[in-house]
């Protein structure tokens, strides 16, 4: 399937934008990366399909990737999303049967190309690798293989918009940002004249799409599209699947890993949001040189060794001090070759309360009322890291003060904790509607806490998430809350401790009243590997292509304040992204945005939760400027969810568009 030697490289050729017009007539633009002689010596082709804006969004690390793989034989495709970049026609919501129809779409055509093999992969991160694995399931004939990275298998359950049937914030957050990355124009350089036409209509048609995802509380038809956990046997296409312990999708890598009947190897590191040949917290991998491994052996045949990979490699962390950020997380690669963790031996500790509560190998009482202030969690960093500053989770003491915790005694040898814990509970509520967080954590010597890995659940989606019930007061209910994979180290001399709380902000939005938990039996279901002793693997060191070439025009900065008003008792978390802004030194194009939210509730009040989010997005070449600043804010009351939204589009300078919109929606269980 293949006429060049492996490690040739070749002279590639880059197309800034190449056209795709789909069946109905619109046309999709492709950043194209390409060996020169690839129509006398055709390639596979590797598809990244994202609406991030191929031309100023993902340029720094669409520099790093794409074309050294196709110096190494590949056709590298980074394809605009239709109503995004330069792509024409019109976006409506995340992973539409559109999206992915236009994918298979693109996919046949990209295979009949004189330049392709006929053979195609589909990479991506975040987005693209969700709709890889979407894609995958819908079986386009030369789709032979897929790279997923920091993805989920479950839309509804381990995404940015419930977890544990609880509503995250980051439902509102995100969508504030697809509210602002899609209020950007195309770029006049590619697309003409047409581009005011094509930018106007996108202002005019731009979803809200916070308000979309708000009316689906339950997990119903809409989160089961595109869930590839509905039907794993429908992905037939083999699966490399990666992810971080720093990024919020810690689950889909074993989950792809067991479930899966395709080909299917994981690999997760310490990284936070992004590709493992840049992201940190480090060590970094030759993420680049895997990758290259799976596409040789998948899409031209060359042997590589992938079959005989383990399945799953885990960087084993070693626990270290809480920290709000990390550069390098000590540790060790670990290999299962059969399997991720289901297979591993689970240890169990009990809650026990005798005057002070205890994590113990023996059965004892339990009799622990729970009744957190609403601003429990502020501890707990940024549900989903990107690397953005000081994101991760900190000392939890705060929290824990705030939560009713059960620790062990200190630990006679090193635990290394690999799989997803599981809690076990009794309990009851005094009101109709609940929500739990229970975070399991590491306790240094002197008292310090880091988060290890944690788990929500709103109590009336205990018996599922598709028909939510309320609690009965007083009534004792058995619950058993997953908390998230990890691989973590827990030294000899060090405690372990479980923190229960029943509010967790702002991760997760509260309940409509204040409720009391009292637990009755609570059992940890911990999963332990045998403790490994050093690397069971090794990868080759990072590699990448050269950078972006850019000329700043600002440089980036972050800030992050949490803040007491004495006057109102109301706690504030404020945030602030500025991204920068640069200047492209091939074609000109300037590209800029700052990112603003703010986080406010009052410890006795959760009807006081409100967040509010503002982006500006910064736009120009030369005296040319466009600039769109975008807004949004929610509140609640008992029955209510409320949602304002705004955008203001800018020419030069003078406003060229303006749009509101508010919406009420109700709340179901929530």
């Amino acid at each position: 399937m293949t006429t060049s030697p492996p490690n040739t490289l070749r002279t590639i050729e880059e197309l800034p934008d190449m056209g795709i017009t789909l069946s109905d007539g619109c046309r999709l633009s492709a950043r194209v990366w390409r060996p020169v002689d690839a129509g006398d010596d055709p390639v596979p082709v590797i598809l990244e399909y994202l609406p991030y804006r191929k031309r100023d969004g993902t340029c720094a690390r669409d520099a790093l990737t794409h074309p050294w793989f196709a110096r190494r034989g590949y056709a590298c495709v980074r394809l605009d999303i239709r109503g995004n970049g330069e792509s024409q026609g019109l976006m409506e919501d995340e992973y539409t049967q559109q999206e992915l129809d236009d994918a298979v779409e693109v996919i046949t055509w990209l295979a009949a190309q004189p330049w392709c093999n006929g053979h195609v992969g589909m990479m991506g991160i975040s987005w693209g690798g969700f709709n890889a694995l979407q894609v995958a399931a819908m079986q386009p004939a030369p789709l032979k293989a897929i790279i997923t990275l920091c993805s989920t298998v479950d839309r509804f359950a381990d995404d940015i918009h419930y977890k544990g049937g609880c509503l995250l914030n980051e439902n509102l957050g995100w969508g504030a940002t697809m509210w602002s990355y899609s209020s950007r124009a195309p770029d006049p350089a590619l697309v003409g004249d047409d581009w005011r036409d094509m930018w106007l209509k996108r202002l005019e048609r731009e979803p809200f799409m916070p308000a979309i995802w708000l009316r689906h509380q339950r997990r119903d038809a809409y989160w089961q599209h595109g869930s590839v956990c509905e039907d794993f046997s429908a992905i037939k296409a083999a699966v490399l699947a990666v992810g971080g312990w720093g990024d919020a999708y810690k689950n889909a890598v074993p989950q792809l890993v067991e479930q899966l009947d395709a080909p299917a190897k994981g690999i997760v590191g310490p990284w936070v949001h992004k590709y493992p040949h840049f992201a940190v917290p480090e060590p970094r991998i030759g993420f680049l040189q895997e990758a290259l491994r799976w596409w040789d052996h998948w899409l031209k045949g060359i042997p590589a060794g992938v079959s005989d990979d383990p399945d799953y490699r885990v960087w084993l962390m070693d626990g270290v001090r809480p920290a709000t950020w990390y550069t390098h997380r000590p540790g060790r690669w670990i290999a299962e070759p059969k399997g991720a963790t289901s297979h591993l031996p689970v240890h169990q500790l009990h809650l026990v309360h005798r005057g002070d509560g205890k994590l113990s190998p023996d059965a004892g009482p339990l009799d622990t009322t729970v009744r957190s202030p609403h601003h429990c969690g502020m501890t707990a960093g940024e549900y989903c890291a990107i690397w953005l500053g000081p994101e991760l989770p900190g000392d939890q003491r705060a929290d824990d003060a705030l939560s009713a915790c059960f620790d062990t005694a200190p630990l006679d040898h090193d635990t290394d904790i690999v799989g997803a814990p599981r809690l076990r509970l009794q309990l009851s509520a005094d009101r109709p509607q609940a929500q739990i967080a229970v975070r399991l954590n590491h306790i240094h010597p002197d008292g310090a806490s880091t988060r290890i890995t944690y788990g929500v659940l709103n109590l009336t989606h205990r018996d599922g998430s598709s028909a939510p019930q309320p609690l009965v007061a007083g009534q004792v209910y058995d619950i058993t809350l997953p908390l998230d994979h990890i691989a973590y180290r827990v030294p000899a001399g060090h405690r372990l401790r479980v923190a229960v709380s029943t509010a967790y902000w702002p991760l997760i939005w509260p309940s409509p009243e204040t409720a009391a938990l009292t637990l009755s039996t609570g059992t940890l279901e911990l999963p332990v590997r045998p403790t490994a002793t050093g690397d069971e693997w090794v990868f080759p060191p990072p590699d990448a292509d050269q950078p972006w070439q850019t000329r700043t025009l600002r440089e980036g900065s972050n800030t992050r304040h949490s803040e007491i008003d004495h006057t109102t008792g109301e706690i504030h978390l404020t945030i602030r992204d500025d991204f920068g802004k640069v200047e492209d030194s091939e074609h000109g194009l300037i590209g800029g945005g700052i990112a603003r939210e703010k986080w406010t509730i009052h410890p006795d009040d959760p009807l006081s939760a409100r967040g509010t989010c503002h982006w500006t997005d910064e736009m120009g070449r030369g005296d040319w400027t466009l600039q769109t600043e975008t807004h949004c804010e929610m509140w609640s009351d008992k029955t209510h969810f409320y949602l304002q939204a705004r955008i203001e589009a800018y020419e030069n300078g003078i406003m060229v568009y303006e749009r509101d919109l508010s919406d009420k929606i109700a709340r179901d269980q929530m």
